[in-house]
């Protein structure tokens, strides 16, 4: 017998292959900070941070100024690939069009308002200043959750991939909470009740989303 070689090799997949959408929206979190370390000094970044007293009286343009602000270049850059590796599947979901760019920008920025709403609520009348994508990124894995059983598509609140991504996220946050573990935040709090918040409000849309999502394709 003789080998054979095929004549034309299947073509190797792509060792970096995000879609655009995922890929913008990761750039837009990441270039924020040099525009925030050259433009802003701490009473700037105070100035544009979630304070829940503020928003009690009225500052509700912090709950998006803040998704774009960090402590420093390790928070950043955790957001940022948190946000790469949960918004791929969700990027495909829903699209990578225009349209699909648009409602995954929609998401994100759902998911941080809520998460900081839910924050202030918790923390009504505080002065502290809260920071960061975290709590829209942590949304953004509630939603990949839903997508890890049944690849590309959404399965449940309830699946398995959901309850164990969401236990592993409590544990986390738990001993943020008790011991202080806090990679990146430079000795600053973790809000890690934004973290949970954003969890359980990115579970809950995504299914909205996805459902503009198709209805803009038929």
């Amino acid at each position: 017998m003789y080998e054979i070689n095929d004549p034309a090799p299947p073509p190797r997949e792509p060792a970096f292959n995000a879609p655009w959408p995922a890929l913008m929206l990761t750039v837009a979190i990441l270039g924020s900070y040099p525009l925030q370390s050259r433009l802003l000094d701490d009473a700037g970044v105070y100035a544009l941070a979630l304070v829940p007293a503020r928003l009690q009286a009225g500052d509700w343009t912090s709950l998006v100024s803040s998704l774009f602000l960090h402590g420093g270049w390790v928070h950043v850059l955790l957001n940022s690939a948190f946000a790469l590796a949960f918004g791929t599947p969700i990027a495909r979901l829903l699209g990578v069009t225009v349209r699909g760019a648009l409602l995954l920008w929609v998401f994100f920025l759902m998911c941080g308002i809520g998460s900081g709403a839910i924050y202030a609520l918790i923390h009504q009348g505080s002065m502290g200043a809260v920071i960061g994508a975290s709590g829209a990124v942590s949304g953004m894995m509630g939603a990949a959750a839903r997508l890890m059983d049944r690849r590309g598509v959404l399965g449940p609140i309830l699946s398995p991939s959901v309850m164990s991504t969401g236990a592993a996220w409590i544990i986390v946050n738990l001993l943020v909470a008790l011991f202080g573990l806090s990679p990146g935040a430079d000795g600053a709090g973790v809000a890690w009740e934004a973290h949970l918040a954003g969890f359980a409000v990115g579970l809950l849309l995504i299914g909205p989303v996805a459902a503009l999502a198709v209805r803009g394709q038929k």
